[in-house]
């Protein structure tokens, strides 16, 4: 069982920036891929960015060049860091993990609020 707890989000301007945290409880945090999901008000969640527990990542269209994630596997935590935020990037960004993908993650967090001003 893996549980998992965001932080980071918040309020910011166009072009700012925002770092997202994912803490994870369980020993195995480190051999799932993990992710991070977001859902704008009004719309279904979609996958942004995921990463490997080797390491390889991958990135939506509309958030690559401007998003990187990234894991610490021995703080049991993963990260992903927004960059050059945009009014179309609000809503409610989930953490996820499963192995060995995360198309269909089993364990989601509860979400945090990132909100980017015009």
């Amino acid at each position: 069982q893996v549980q998992l707890v965001e932080s980071g989000g918040g309020l910011v301007q166009a072009g700012g920036s925002l770092r997202l945290s994912c803490l994870a409880s369980g020993s195995f945090f480190g051999t799932y891929t993990m992710g991070w999901y977001r859902q704008p008000p009004g719309n279904q969640r979609e996958l942004v960015a995921k990463i490997t527990s080797g390491g390889s990542t991958n990135y939506a269209d509309s958030v690559n060049g401007r998003f990187t994630i990234s894991r610490d596997n021995a703080k049991n935590t993963g990260y992903l860091q927004l960059n050059s935020l945009k009014p179309e990037d609000t809503g409610v960004y989930f953490c996820a993990a499963d192995w060995p993908t995360i198309s269909r993650p089993r364990y989601w967090g509860q979400g945090t609020q990132v909100t980017v001003s015009s």
